[in-house]
């Protein structure tokens, strides 16, 4: 028995399923019409095979159409109908070309002749109930698999004598070895769909499978379509395959990843030559979508102890149309909050040169301008900054800078100047998959490592270094068969900093480390944790550390709830791990938009500092952490 086409069958059932269902309702549009809704209940017998009865499952229209599309008896007997031979392929599917599957209705056969009848007579607004069970029969299993054509010595086919003789697994064999032939340079290759003779008496399958290698070449002429703003040269320049290269469909995709990382497109497709030049080479054309340019945002924030801030930032993507970056931002801070004495702001602008030096490089420059009513101290500053970033791998990044600071702070009545210069140096990991910090990971690792040595010039001057490793992780529970995909998720949090080379009052007041608020210890009031002065205002210290424990959980399609507590400490010493630990717990809501989670959290302290804040209410985009 030849089964080359009962192989694929299933597959493409679900592609014709709707013109077949069309037809049904077509052919059943008078009794449907004619008679009354005839409500009913499905059950489908497990088979003892997890992955076939959720096919069984999806492959039924009783069950798909049960609530959307109530039918009449006569047509609802012809809808059990058309699905036998629906599940029957999922059976075959499976390999179990002997398996049958049994409909019944009402504790009806199928072929009853009064099923109809019986169906009518029923009470109105009562629901027949339908059994599905499947009679599966031996499971085949593969004997021969066989390669025929024109392919490089050492192909295979990624199937063995013995396995079982699941559709999708032969279908994908012959994917794969078409896919491996193009990745080692064979841009035409082709693998025809296997031919399979089923042995009905052993209850196995033999396969064979028609492969054309076709001529080996490397890129040819590299097209660019789509490009307006974005100047070519910039795109070649980014590039990372080039005229004469092996033909790799992998190192292909990495060029069109390349090219998205550059920010100025929105999305960009490759295309291949259906035919080689005579030259013997492929060409292949990149079709590009260029972003807008131009983009502003508007952002607000509110907590009980920062009070209500406001922001907004215009942004170019393409300043010169060689991907430079101008950002720029204003914050205003302060209003309300139980840890701020007056309004604040924050002034940026941002210069990014892509491609600094090589590719995986990038230059940049900032400006600032801050001013802090905060209860800890009042600082006006203005800074200056560049930084080397480059990215290692997939994973790491490091970066390098030099950085200039003009300040002036105010603290318990004292006022000074201060000019520092900082060289800050920091590597970062992060195995989460997302490029947008305020997406939602469900999985991975976050990690920073960062190393900032500073000259402080000013009464009394000093030479520090601040030493800091960061690091969050993810879970997703459905990883531990407890919860859907992306549903149930526990995050991690830890921070660990210290100040060498300098004592507790010889640091700027904004060099010492503090604890407290949305960034550490939530329920607690900013900068409130750590070292005090008699009148319970902060100092801040040479060490300070942070751990966070957060259970995510999605509810309905948009909405989610977490569940979190906090811990961290500051201390007058260098050493971690040497002051009081204050612990918060909370939780939170969760809103799901399409540029990240609206966050609302509500906190409490569990060993509340005296004069201490007795709740924190938090509300941000994006998750806190």
């Amino acid at each position: 028995m030849v089964l080359s086409t009962r192989l694929a069958v299933f597959f493409t059932k679900r592609a014709v399923g709707l013109s077949g269902l069309f037809a049904a309702l077509l052919a059943f549009a008078g009794p449907a019409l004619a008679a009354d809704p005839q409500g009913y209940d499905v059950n489908i017998q497990s088979t003892g095979v997890g992955e076939l009865d959720q096919a069984l499952h999806d492959s039924s229209l009783l069950v798909t159409l049960a609530e959307k599309a109530p039918t009449g008896p006569f047509a609802l007997v012809a809808r059990a109908k058309g699905d036998v031979e629906r599940l029957e392929t999922a059976l075959h599917a499976y390999g179990f070309y002997q398996g049958h599957i049994v409909i019944g209705i009402a504790g009806r056969k199928l072929d009853d002749p009064e099923l109809p009848n019986v169906l009518e007579a029923m009470p109105q607004g009562s629901s027949a109930a339908v059994k599905i069970s499947a009679e599966l029969g031996p499971q085949y299993r593969l004997r021969r698999i066989t390669l025929e054509g024109n392919v490089p010595e050492g192909s295979k086919i990624d199937l063995a004598s013995g396995q079982a003789a699941i559709a999708a697994d032969v279908l994908f064999a012959g994917t794969k070895l078409q896919s491996a032939l193009q990745e080692q340079g064979y841009p035409l290759a082709k693998v025809d769909a296997p031919i399979a003779w089923a042995d009905d008496d052993a209850h196995v399958l033999d396969v064979i499978f028609k492969a054309q290698a076709g001529p080996r070449a490397k890129i040819g002429m590299i097209h660019l379509d789509g490009l307006k703003t974005v100047n070519e040269s910039f795109v070649r320049k980014a590039l990372t395959v080039h005229t004469g290269d092996l033909y790799s469909p992998s190192k292909i995709e990495e060029a069109r990843q390349a090219l998205i990382a550059t920010n100025v497109f929105s999305g960009i497709e490759v295309r291949a030559a259906d035919h080689l030049d005579p030259d013997g080479t492929i060409a292949i054309t990149f079709d590009m979508q260029e972003r807008k340019m131009r983009s502003v945002a508007l952002g607000a924030a509110y907590s009980t102890d920062l009070g209500i801030s406001l922001s907004a930032s215009w942004s170019h993507r393409n300043l010169f149309g060689n991907g430079e970056q101008l950002n720029l931002s204003a914050a205003g801070n302060g209003l309300g909050g139980s840890a701020t004495k007056a309004l604040g702001y924050n002034l940026s602008a941002q210069y990014i040169e892509p491609m600094f030096l090589q590719n995986d490089q990038v230059l940049e420059f900032d400006l600032g301008a801050v001013k802090q009513n905060l209860d800890a101290y009042d600082q006006t500053a203005i800074t200056a900054g560049a930084y080397v970033r480059r990215k290692f791998s997939k994973l790491w990044t490091g970066s390098a800078g030099l950085t200039a600071m003009q300040e002036r702070i105010s603290q318990e009545g004292v006022t000074r100047d201060y000019q520092l210069v900082a060289v800050p140096i920091t590597a970062t990991y992060d195995s989460t998959g997302l490029t947008d910090p305020l997406l939602d990971p469900t999985h991975g690792l976050r990690a920073a490592l960062s190393a900032t040595p500073t000259h402080a010039f000013g009464k009394p001057s000093s030479n520090f270094i601040i030493l800091q490793a960061a690091g969050s992780t993810y879970f997703d529970l459905s990883d531990f068969g407890i919860s859907d995909p992306g549903r149930s998720v526990l995050a991690l949090r830890g921070l660990v900093a210290s100040v060498q080379g300098a004592s507790q009052f010889g640091l700027p007041p904004d060099q010492r480390l503090y604890a407290g608020g949305s960034g550490t210890v939530r329920g607690y009031d900013y900068q409130s944790i750590g070292p005090q002065f008699p009148n319970g205002k902060p100092i801040g210290g040479l060490s300070a550390e942070a751990a966070t424990v957060e259970f995510r959980q999605r509810l309905f399609e948009d909405f989610g709830a977490v569940a979190f507590v906090d811990a961290g400490q500051a201390s007058d010493v260098s050493a971690p791990f040497t002051g009081t630990v204050r612990v918060g717990a909370g939780v939170g809501v969760r809103y799901y938009t399409p540029i990240g989670p609206l966050r609302v959290d509500v906190a409490v302290p569990l060993n509340r500092a005296p004069r201490g804040a007795a709740f924190g209410i938090y509300i941000g985009l994006g998750q806190a952490f």
